[in-house]
């Protein structure tokens, strides 16, 4: 049996502060809007710390987006390092067929030179 969280909505937990402001104890409201007090301390804090930026989303908190934000700067960090560590995979193949040609070219060379001093 899954319990589905609540979501509330910015106007509701406005309403509910408004409702502290103006002299209601906080059993009280929570009582009447049926949520939990600590709840409504957590609405208090939040407005007090964020202001305008407080309950922006339903259900989203800001520690989510940035959470998401520092996810999505970690995952273009590592591509840009596979990208880069991927050009110097290619640049240490290209050093290799290039030490593998001159290794290749080089005793023909020296026995020819070898041979044409000889003659």
């Amino acid at each position: 049996m899954s319990l589905s969280r609540r979501r509330f909505t910015k106007e509701f937990k406005e309403a509910a502060l408004r409702r502290l402001e103006l002299g209601a104890s906080v059993a009280e409201v929570a009582r009447a809007w049926e949520v939990n007090p600590n709840v409504l301390h957590r609405w208090r804090r939040e407005l007090r710390e964020y202001a305008a930026k407080a309950f922006l989303g339903e259900g989203r908190s800001r520690t989510q987006g940035s959470r998401i934000a520092e996810l999505e700067r970690k995952v273009r960090r590592q591509a840009m390092e596979v990208d880069f560590l991927r050009r110097c995979l290619q640049h240490v193949e290209e050093q290799r067929r290039l030490q593998a040609l001159t290794i290749r070219t080089s005793p023909t060379r020296s026995l020819t030179k070898k041979c044409a001093q000889r003659a």
